[in-house]
């Protein structure tokens, strides 16, 4: 059960036929599970081994055995958020060494390849598409009666990984999973070099269990029979969930001490990734890096620190990992990690974006004591003209009033609401082919987030804000022929004060809070104005602030769409 429950935003950059791997995109596309796939699993989801199982047959279909998969001497990574973090961290420092490495994630961003690296890295279009049409070809060959289908698209792209890692030749392969760990399609690793969990929370529970103890459980299952595997501070039962999956799997389980042991009075460490929830994934990275070296008998493992007599256990339910001084090339790639839309800014002169794909109550709590952080840190306007916009969506059985509800303190001037399609027509742009999520159900989602918010505002202020009412998104799009676009039509004559807009697409929506100062981005356009006449007002004052400063969260598929706008580079 991995992440063909999420919605895969398929990526290819240009126009369709131009390019070596679009038409390797378009067929992938068709891999993308719709509404009957997912029905299904819900109903297999009573024996997640079976899929297990499936996965292998694909794997040996496509002309690979599990054994295979030993010669890549992989780091496998689970947890509920900061795992892809500490995998990168993970890889930078291992490639620091001079390593060949290889680094398999999810989702992307801007473009599929992002998700199968070689030295941080995405692979070439060129061996994109060689690799997906090998992988595609063997497995059509090989239907029959018995196995008629073809592995949906997360499985897929799992199996063209470690296709792409072995012939390749990488040193190692860093491997994130995709939801979970027990049942997820990357759990056929049989012998992995080590193992990690990062921290833990509550996300797909419809999936996974709607507690912190059972998600613990299927993490706790890519452990592994004599592979050490690391964790970092956890809630006491999620952490004595995992020691006792170690157990049972006869597993070595450590705790990472915290970052400041490996600083020990020496300079701060540098880190790649701003916001201090990065430091327990680069603790975690540290250790899962020390680990490979020193199971694959390299040099250079840095010194370990003297750990007092009876502080291992000390009360934990997990042994203490010793601390030790970071090498010279840990140090290094620490400082060099990057991580796309992670806690990312890009300055664009008046305007400020600051990307970040948390969508659990804790990361966005993470994101919001970062953002404030980062924005308090910049130079303030000196006659003081700031706007603060929010631009938020979400996706899957997220708690949204729980998300929004956070993000309060941030004091926000405009709260922006859109699906995470960069367009409202997306039939040519493979980029946003998604066969899970339509227009309509993706726009009543933004307006229940917009009235959630307004409702927030008015229990926080006791403001009376205009709360539209209850309606289909259906019923809200509207063509305007005189204008040319789609615009979100508010259903009532009434006054209109409330800071919340929703709008169609990402382009429209970041166009209106740019509002031309953004170099990337056009100028909204006069005839495509928003009807909210909290939009008119709105431009006025972004179009004359000093600074305005966006926080785009929520959804890591949200970031990499305004990112594709943003940066059309990425695209290429």
């Amino acid at each position: 059960m991995v992440e063909e429950m999420l919605p895969a935003w398929v990526a290819a950059g240009t126009a369709e036929g131009t390019e070596p791997d679009g038409d390797a995109i378009r067929t992938l596309n068709t891999l993308q599970t719709n509404a009957s796939y997912l029905e299904q699993v819900k109903r297999e989801r009573g024996d997640p081994r079976a899929q297990l199982e499936d996965m292998r047959g694909f794997l040996e279909r496509s002309g690979l055995k599990v054994e295979d998969l030993d010669r890549l001497n992989i780091i496998h990574v689970t947890g509920t958020k900061g795992k892809g973090s500490a995998c990168a961290f993970t890889e930078c420092i291992l490639r620091s060494y001079g390593l060949k490495t290889g680094f398999y994630s999810s989702p992307h961003l801007v473009q599929v390849r992002e998700r199968i690296r070689i030295n941080g890295q995405p692979i070439s279009k060129e061996l994109f598409s060689k690799y997906f049409w090998l992988v595609y070809n063997r497995l059509e060959e090989t239907k029959d009666p018995v196995h008629a289908s073809m592995p949906a698209y997360f499985r897929f792209l799992t199996i063209m990984a470690f296709h792409v890692f072995l012939q390749e030749k990488v040193d190692l392969a860093v491997v994130e999973v995709g939801i979970g760990g027990a049942y997820d399609c990357t759990n056929i690793i049989r012998a992995p070099v080590v193992c990690g969990v990062s921290s833990l929370g509550i996300d797909h529970t419809s999936i996974l269990g709607d507690t912190m103890e059972k998600i613990a459980w299927q993490k706790g299952g890519i452990f592994k029979p004599g592979v050490p595997a690391f964790t970092v501070a956890q809630p006491e039962r999620p952490l004595e969930v995992l020691r006792d999956r170690a157990q049972e799997r006869e597993c070595l389980l450590y705790l990472c001490p915290e970052l400041d042991a490996f600083e020990g009075g020496r300079r701060v460490l540098e880190l790649g990734l701003a916001g201090t929830h990065q430091r327990s994934n680069a603790a975690l990275a540290l250790q899962l890096a020390r680990t490979w070296l020193q199971r694959r008998s390299c040099r250079g493992l840095g010194e370990l620190k003297e750990v007092p007599p009876g502080t291992e256990l000390a009360g934990r339910p997990v042994p203490l990992a010793p601390a030790f001084q970071p090498t010279d090339a840990m140090i290094q790639g620490l400082r060099d990690t990057e991580w796309l839309g992670r806690t990312q800014v890009l300055p664009r002169g008046p305007v400020t974006w600051y990307l970040d794909g948390a969508h659990t109550t804790s990361s966005v709590q993470a994101c919001v004591r970062w953002f404030r952080q980062a924005a308090l840190n910049q130079d303030k306007p000196h006659d003081g003209s700031e706007v603060r916009v929010l631009l938020f969506n979400a996706t899957g059985d997220r708690d949204m009033a729980a998300l929004l509800k956070l993000l309060l303190p941030c004091h926000f001037d405009y709260a922006v609401f859109c699906p995470n399609f960069t367009e409202v027509s997306v039939a040519s742009n493979m980029d946003q082919q998604n066969f899970n999520v339509t227009l309509e159900n993706a726009l009543t989602r933004c307006l229940e987030n917009q009235r959630t918010w307004t409702q927030l505002l008015e229990e926080k202020g006791g403001q009376d804000p205009w709360l539209p009412t209850p309606l289909r998104a259906g019923g809200l799009l509207q063509p305007a022929p005189a204008r040319g676009t789609l615009l979100l039509v508010p259903p009532a004559p009434r006054p209109l004060n409330s800071p919340a807009l929703v709008f169609p697409c990402l382009a429209q929506a970041l166009r209106w809070v740019a509002q031309g100062r953004d170099p990337r981005l056009a100028a909204p356009g006069a005839t495509g104005a928003h009807p909210h006449p909290a939009a008119s007002s709105g431009a006025v004052l972004l179009r004359e602030a000093a600074a305005v400063r966006v926080l785009v969260t929520g959804s890591l598929h949200l970031v990499g769409g305004v990112l594709r706008l943003l940066d059309p580079a990425l695209s290429q």
